[in-house]
């Protein structure tokens, strides 16, 4: 490689790298806890349930309890399940009678126990994992902001790979076997951002990709909408299988008795092991009331095992059908694949405690990187208030990234003591907690004390998570495990296992003195 094609690489990947490293390292942290994101919502709750991704509902009775809260004639009723729990997503449009009353005209949105019925609005069935899990994505932010600012750090961060691979290409697998931790600052950390950051590197790279197609699709399709499509976004969206058929409404009132259940069972019957998850009410109680069921094969049986059936209330015919086995055609495959290797739902725990890992990992690599960036900028011939301006922009970048470590533990133990806590309070104690701790560590200038104390802090907070669980709810995690609430056991004991790990490194750590500290 020529020295001119060596530094564009260089300078793109450094510039790339920095630009996004505090976004990166928020989104890869959470991310990471995402990886659990169902086992902390029936952590939070002392709730166990089936891993599996049907819906397990008798949606006769719920269908009847809710239209004597709502009155259900004329709506379209959408229940899905967005995560392994014991409650249902159901969104109701208004009802398309136009000389219904106002209120019955309006949509709303809540969750439902699948055995109680009893509703949650969003805000009261808001958990710690819903919020860690929106985090990995910036949800907090406004929408569209927070979503493109995610979108556009994951495009930037494929940059930062293809550069750093572009740049260590003929030395990347000598390099790979070199750790230096007794040579200068630079070299240590040179060293372990290289390694890492090639062990990482596949989970990153489709990280990248697939965080990039999640968040900014809108706009990478944008430029086909208009020239294909001539703006027309809704027949783009049909065209793509992201809206579904819509059945005109009669107001006629459905004469016959009809039956979810039944016709559920018919659908779920059609395919050996196949799960529903997907039940969308079209025109409830009309003459014209169509039921739509979705469903897929599990991922061991086959990996894109897309099906769904349409059926004819008023008869029980079946309109439409697709079958998960022969008719997944390229797009269902893209869609499903890109899903389900950025979730990691198909191997089980296993792959999931991998996947945090390499997630963990790349926030070692993200950090690693600035402290290169910030070892090379602390030379002499550079001027006093350059580095000290480089110390302070490396030493907020610390302060709000380790402290997401300690104030991640205190929230689990927040949401245990003061169940259930609502939205705003989880963000009280884990914002405010965040925000407080970032300004401490800045104030006190002192980028090894803030490693360790978060490391240290971390770590004593995770060992008290599952005492204060056994304290609280008795769900000691022996208990649990004999009692086979695995979700229960395993966040227990995932925290037992993180913290004595962060201790281990703590105790290992022997810090060299950072040039930053100096001009602190």
């Amino acid at each position: 490689m020529n020295n001119r094609h060596y530094n564009i690489y260089f300078h793109t990947h450094t510039v790339s790298g920095i630009v996004i490293s505090v976004v990166l390292f928020v989104i890869f942290f959470a991310g990471s806890f995402s990886f659990f994101r169902d086992e902390i919502i029936n952590w939070e709750r002392s709730e166990s349930t089936a891993v599996t991704r049907e819906i397990k509902l008798d949606y006769n009775s719920a269908l009847e309890n809710l239209d004597k809260k709502h009155v259900l004639h004329g709506r379209n009723i959408t229940i899905s399940k967005p995560s392994i729990q014991n409650r249902v997503a159901v969104y109701m449009e208004g009802t398309k009678d136009t000389l219904a009353p106002a209120k019955q005209k309006e949509g709303s949105f809540f969750y439902l126990d699948n055995k109680t019925f009893k509703p949650y609005t969003y805000e009261e069935s808001y958990s710690l994992g819903e919020l860690l899990y929106r985090l990995h994505f910036l949800a907090q932010i406004p929408y569209p902001t927070g979503y493109y600012l995610a979108g556009f750090t994951a495009l930037f961060f494929l940059f930062a790979i293809i550069t750093g691979v572009l740049l260590h290409w003929k030395k990347i697998v000598s390099n790979f076997y070199v750790f230096r931790p007794k040579e200068k600052l630079k070299t240590l950390w040179t060293d372990a951002h290289t390694a890492l950051g090639m062990i990482g590197l596949p989970f990153q790279f489709v990280y990248a990709v697939t965080g990039a197609f999640f968040m900014i699709k809108l706009l990478i399709v944008a430029p086909a909408v208009m020239a294909l499509y001539k703006g027309d976004q809704d027949k783009l969206y049909k065209e793509l299988e992201y809206t579904d058929a819509d059945y005109k409404f009669e107001n006629k009132k459905l004469a016959n008795p009809f039956n979810v259940n039944e016709l559920v069972s018919k659908a779920k019957s059609n395919w050996t092991d196949f799960e529903i998850t997907r039940v969308i009410i079209q025109n409830y109680g009309d003459i014209n009331m169509h039921l739509l069921i979705e469903g897929e094969l599990p991922s061991q049986k086959k990996f894109t095992g897309i099906g769904k059936v349409i059926y004819r209330v008023s008869d029980g015919k079946e309109i439409a059908k697709k079958d998960p086995i022969t008719q997944n055609g390229y797009l269902d495959v893209v869609k499903n694949v890109l899903y389900r290797i950025h979730f990691g739902d198909y191997g089980g725990y296993a792959l999931r405690i991998v996947s945090f890992i390499l997630g963990i990992i790349s926030c070692f690599v993200i950090i690693s990187g600035v402290m290169i960036w910030l070892v090379a900028r602390q030379k002499n011939n550079i001027p006093e208030k350059k580095r000290r301006f480089n110390a302070a922009v490396v030493r907020i970048y610390l302060a709000i990234c380790l402290s997401m470590y300690p104030i991640t533990a205190l929230a689990f133990i927040g949401s245990k003591l003061f169940y259930p806590l609502s939205q705003s309070n989880l963000y009280i104690l884990y914002f405010g907690g965040w925000l407080l701790l970032t300004i401490f560590f800045i104030i006190k200038k002192n980028d090894a004390f803030t490693n360790k104390f978060c490391l240290i802090s971390g770590s004593i907070l995770g060992f008290f998570i599952p005492i204060t669980n056994g304290i609280v709810t008795g769900n000691w995690f022996w208990n649990s495990f004999m009692q086979h609430k695995i979700q229960i056991f395993f966040i227990d004991v995932f925290w037992i296992f993180l913290a004595a790990t962060s201790l281990y490194v703590v105790y290992h750590l022997k810090p060299k003195k950072a040039v930053s500290e100096k001009l602190a």
